[in-house]
């Protein structure tokens, strides 16, 4: 059965540091593109980071400098290192996986969204000032 995991998040005060990863198990075939979205007010999900499969990356620009996100030494695996976390950062954070380049993936999505191949539970991030 494909799965995908995602790990990581927890609770940290305003300047600290957290680390999510995210894991497609089970899949037998190529590498997926994968990225990371948060949850917004009214069940919107934001686009905040995004990596291809050739390497190529893609920040919000309110992450910035701050976010970091890499491959795992697994396939389709990607790790968001979040550093400087503000107090507008918190949210549940949804990794996602998909054939399509993120390029074209929508900055703005239902967080319940089925348009992606796996789609996270979502794992909570929250900071405390």
């Amino acid at each position: 059965e494909v799965q995908i995991v995602e790990s990581g998040g927890g609770s940290v005060q305003a300047g600290g540091s957290l680390g999510l990863s995210c894991t497609v198990t089970g899949f037998e075939g190529g590498d997926f593109e994968m990225g990371w979205y948060r949850q917004a007010p009214e069940n919107e999900c934001e686009l905040v980071s995004t990596i291809s499969s050739d390497g190529d990356k893609y920040y919000a620009d309110s992450v910035k400098g701050r976010f970091t996100i890499s491959k795992g030494n697994s396939k389709n695996m990607v790790h968001l290192q979040l550093n400087s976390l503000k107090s507008e950062d918190p949210a549940v954070f949804f990794c996602a996986a998909d054939f399509s380049i993120p390029s074209t993936w929508g900055y703005h999505v239902s967080c319940s969204d089925r348009a992606f191949d796996y789609w996270g539970q979502g794992t909570l991030v929250t900071v405390s000032s």
